[in-house]
């Protein structure tokens, strides 16, 4: 029998398009559901969350991706969470709600967030609570099952039915409860 997962859905915001020379700014996640090997069962995404709004790393950003975030550069420097303590604290909530099962990380599109949070994670600290390659593309996974080329989709494009009612306000945490129910929903989806 497979062994159980526990999916986290997680959004992050940065000044930059790369980690490294630009910063995560912002990390939010939350626990979108469990498969057991056999059944998956969707969660109340809002129950169990994690959020850091985190200081960066360099002095370069690119005004525009700043922007998108609405959070004060100033502010963030001043008092943000030191990324050290941000991704410590952030893999043992991981490995606090996932318990015995295999974390799987998941995000809408995922590349974006999985480069700087899995850069991050083993920069600060060393090790990934998803290993090095438990995450799960929501826009592949919907593709692959709704037989469409990736190319053609967008949120826009998909049933409204899969779609979570939330606003997308790029608050990392909010997203990261909004792309939680979406999760839930391709996955109970029948195609």
């Amino acid at each position: 029998m497979a062994k159980a997962s526990v999916y986290i859905s997680v959004d992050v915001e940065a000044d930059g398009p790369i980690p490294g020379p630009y910063s995560m700014i912002s990390l939010g996640a939350c626990v979108a559901g469990r498969h057991d090997g056999d059944v998956f069962t969707a969660a109340d995404p809002a129950a169990r969350t994690f959020y850091r709004e985190l200081r960066p790393i360099s002095a370069e950003f690119v005004p525009e991706a700043l922007a998108v975030s609405g959070l004060d550069r100033d502010v963030l420097v001043e008092q943000g969470a030191d990324p050290a303590d941000a991704m410590r604290d952030f893999s043992a909530w991981v490995r606090e709600v996932s318990g015995p099962a295999a974390a799987v990380f998941t995000a809408y599109p995922a590349s974006f967030d999985w480069m700087f949070t899995y850069w991050y994670v083993m920069r600060f600290t060393g090790s990934s609570p998803f290993g090095h390659s438990r995450c799960l593309d929501m826009k592949t996974y919907f593709a692959a099952r709704a037989g469409r080329p990736i190319s053609g989709v967008a949120k826009r494009t998909m049933p409204k039915r899969l779609l979570s009612d939330r606003e997308h306000t790029h608050n990392a945490l909010d997203d990261a409860i909004e792309q939680g129910e979406m999760f839930a929903k391709l996955m109970t989806e029948t195609y």
